[in-house]
């Protein structure tokens, strides 16, 4: 694998350090993160989970790492989070065939419990394992935007002190000096109850709606 010491642009996307950045085209990075075994996560995993979507895309959208579905199917956002996602997007005016979809963790973290796999969170370690990937996809792509769907995402943008449930829907601004936004994961409104359910997707509609805004001037 090629990498590259991280430099003021391809490292300047995300506050969380990167030691180093693997380089080249898309299609190059994805065969390289397949082979991956810069933490145990592989072992159990289908397959990795590498980013989908247009190489020139304005819009990244970072999910925090793949379910079941996604593992299964190596891509993200294939499951009901990926359908709500999309179906959102939709409502805002926002072409899903023009985004770039990805997940700050490529591998699926899980409990068996007989015949299911329960989602289990990437601890700090293993995000950072795959932290130079995250990085490699958008020092390629340098999107225009950048979303942070869910807490792991946006801290791995925005720093540690970063809260979702505080701070979202707000814009940030990354070093590089390009804007970006954290919202909800819908995974977690899937989770939600009415009526927080509701008012948390009134509240991810109105953030990508921003994002569709932002894009249109």
């Amino acid at each position: 694998m090629s990498v590259e010491p991280p430099g003021p642009v391809a490292s300047s996307w995300m506050a969380k350090p990167v030691d180093a950045i693997p380089t080249g085209a898309l299609s190059r990075l994805r065969a390289e993160a397949a082979g991956c075994r810069a933490c145990p996560l592989w072992r159990p995993a289908t397959q990795t989970v590498f980013g989908r979507g247009r190489a020139a895309a304005r819009l990244v959208l970072i999910g925090e790492q793949p379910g079941d579905r996604e593992d299964l199917a190596g891509a993200p956002f294939v499951g009901p989070a990926g359908q709500l996602l999309r179906e959102t997007l939709a409502q805002v005016g926002i072409d899903a065939a023009s985004v770039y979809f990805t997940n700050a963790v490529k591998h699926f973290k899980f409990v068996p419990r007989g015949k299911r796999r329960l989602h289990q969170r990437a601890n700090a370690a293993e995000q950072a394992a795959c932290r130079p990937w995250l990085a490699a996809e958008l020092a390629r792509i340098a999107p225009e935007v950048v979303v942070a769907l869910g807490a792991m995402a946006a801290q791995t943008l925005f720093g540690n002190a970063f809260r979702v449930t505080a701070q979202r829907g707000v814009w940030q601004t990354l070093p590089n000096a390009r804007p970006a936004l954290a919202t909800w994961h819908p995974a977690a409104l899937l989770r939600m109850r009415s009526p927080e359910r509701a008012q948390a997707e009134r509240q991810f509609a109105e953030d990508l709606a921003r994002v569709a805004d932002r894009l249109a001037h």
